[in-house]
């Protein structure tokens, strides 16, 4: 459905997935699906809300929220507690970042995106990477397997970080 002009908008009891970065060959209902099959792996009950933006809402969503005055990849917003009609929350994902990550790693921005919200529906779920001592990382490889997708976030995450390492010790 168009919204907007070039908004694509799907809805369904379980979530929410507004396009407003063009991702060619992907539609709002692809991700819907997935949304739905990522929430049920990670045992998320109600409605996750997803929009795919640019760049600089995204600088604006992290500086707003975050502090943080750059663009990220991937947003994740958990609702209010207690809140009438079973929201669980909402994620906020870069259609460029996740263009530029899937053409340096080589892979499709269709499963990029997947692991975006795989990695946001953890967050919303209540894990952590950043204080957690491992745990999402460990529960982020074993959902990928299951979900059929390339390595996760933080598993490259760690991987790059590893390898900047081994070239600063190099002499």
């Amino acid at each position: 459905m168009r919204v907007r002009g070039r908004w694509r908008l799907r809805h369904t009891n379980s979530t929410m997935v507004l396009l407003k970065k063009r991702i060619p060959g992907a539609s709002a209902a692809l991700f819907e699906r997935f949304v739905r099959r990522a929430c049920g792996a990670v045992k998320l009950k109600g409605t996750v809300n997803v929009v795919i933006t640019s760049n600089p809402e995204m600088r604006s969503l992290n500086r707003r929220f975050r502090g943080k005055d750059a663009a990220t990849d991937v947003l994740s917003f958990p609702a209010v507690p207690g809140l009438p009609g079973g929201l669980v929350g909402d994620l906020a994902i870069s259609g460029e970042i996740a263009a530029d990550n899937a053409k340096q790693l080589g892979h499709t921005v269709e499963d990029e995106i997947k692991i975006l919200i795989l990695h946001g529906a953890l967050h919303l779920a209540g894990y952590d990477h950043e204080t957690d001592r491992g745990k999402m990382a460990r529960k982020e490889a074993e959902l990928r397997v299951g979900l059929k997708l390339p390595m996760t976030l933080i598993a490259r995450t760690d991987q790059q970080a590893g390898a900047a390492s081994t070239r600063r010790r190099k002499p």
